[in-house]
């Protein structure tokens, strides 16, 4: 392959198929893909009918699940034995156009070792939403986690002691704010019931929930609030769960996007190193809460994600929508 030539279909294809696999906020999968063949360019583009008016006015969280899906992008390609130059955000009056990626063949010491290391753990990854083990995380683990993050320009720290508290208050807060409100974002996209869950390609079936939470203070969103139509149980989960916050110095599209590809190196590197995680976003919909989610006593940036690791059963797979559904080639 030289880079005059085209870039290969099969190629082009099982590269979105990889970026795909990365979470989003409900599985909304708000990402589309443009390929220019002979350009060797892949576009990646926000779905503007994925969007979330009320959980996402600003498109933070859009940017994040599309960062992740660029991440997974990078590894892919990387492991193909392609660069990809990466330009964010390429079209200041597009809102949409979120990245162009460049594929050139690379010599075996352009590549990123660690980052094609972690392509076998993009289909492993799943988000999980049953209990953890209360087993801590050895620090050794959770610096290199951090030290993934900060590849990528953005902080993950593991907030203890009072920190954590107010962090998981915060998310309290949040959650009883959704049980009286309601988010008419997430019902539109959690499936109840066996026919829709058996039969969507995106959102969040039931069978992916998880039970419900009786007692502890994992940060467990109930994504099927007020539905008597679900046979889901409850269960104790872990009364000290272990948070990382994902954060950045800025507070713009570039840094979501960004955190995005921060928090996924940071996950398929958990994944394979025995971890399960989810996310709590509860806190983070609302502006009021989600600037009090920073530790005063640091000098970190916004925080952008919180997610919770642990040791746990692994989660089923959600679904992804077909590639020809999100890629278009020209």
């Amino acid at each position: 392959m030289t880079t005059a030539e085209s870039l290969d279909i099969a190629l082009v294809e099982g590269l979105v198929r990889d970026a795909a696999a990365a979470p989003s906020m409900h599985n909304a999968q708000p990402w589309f893909f443009h390929c220019r063949r002979s350009d060797r360019v892949l576009e990646l583009r926000a779905d503007p009918a994925r969007t979330m008016p009320s959980a996402d006015p600003a498109l933070r969280a859009l940017h994040i699940g599309c960062g992740a899906a660029l991440l997974n992008l990078r590894a892919a390609a990387q492991h193909a034995g392609l660069r990809p130059d990466i330009e964010l955000l390429p079209d200041p009056s597009d809102r949409y156009a979120l990245a162009s990626v460049r594929l050139t063949e690379a010599d075996p010491d352009e590549l990123d070792r660690d980052l094609v290391s972690l392509r076998s753990a993009i289909p492993q990854r799943h988000t999980s939403r049953y209990p953890f083990a209360e087993k801590p995380i050895p620090e050794r683990v959770k610096e290199r986690l951090a030290g993934e993050a900060r590849t990528e320009g953005a902080q993950l720290t593991f907030p203890t002691d009072w920190h954590l508290a107010m962090v998981l208050d915060l998310i309290d807060e949040a959650e009883l704010d959704l049980e009286h409100t309601g988010d008419p974002d997430e019902s539109r996209w959690v499936r109840i019931g066996t026919a829709l869950s058996d039969t969507a390609a995106d959102g969040l079936p039931e069978y992916s929930l998880g039970p419900r939470k009786r007692e502890g203070r994992a940060p467990v969103r109930d994504f099927a609030r007020g539905r008597a139509d679900t046979d889901r149980g409850s269960t104790a989960f872990e009364h000290m769960p272990q948070l990382g916050l994902v954060s950045t110095w800025h507070d713009g599209p570039r840094d979501w996007l960004i955190a995005g590809q921060a928090m996924e190196r940071a996950l398929l590197l958990a994944t394979r190193a025995g971890l399960v995680a989810s996310f709590a976003t509860q806190a983070l919909e609302r502006t009021d809460l989600r600037w009090l989610l920073r530790d005063p006593a640091r000098a970190d940036g916004p925080a952008q994600m919180v997610i919770r690791f642990g040791y746990g059963p692994q989660a089923p797979h959600t679904p992804r929508r077909p590639v020809h559904d999100i890629l278009e080639i020209s």
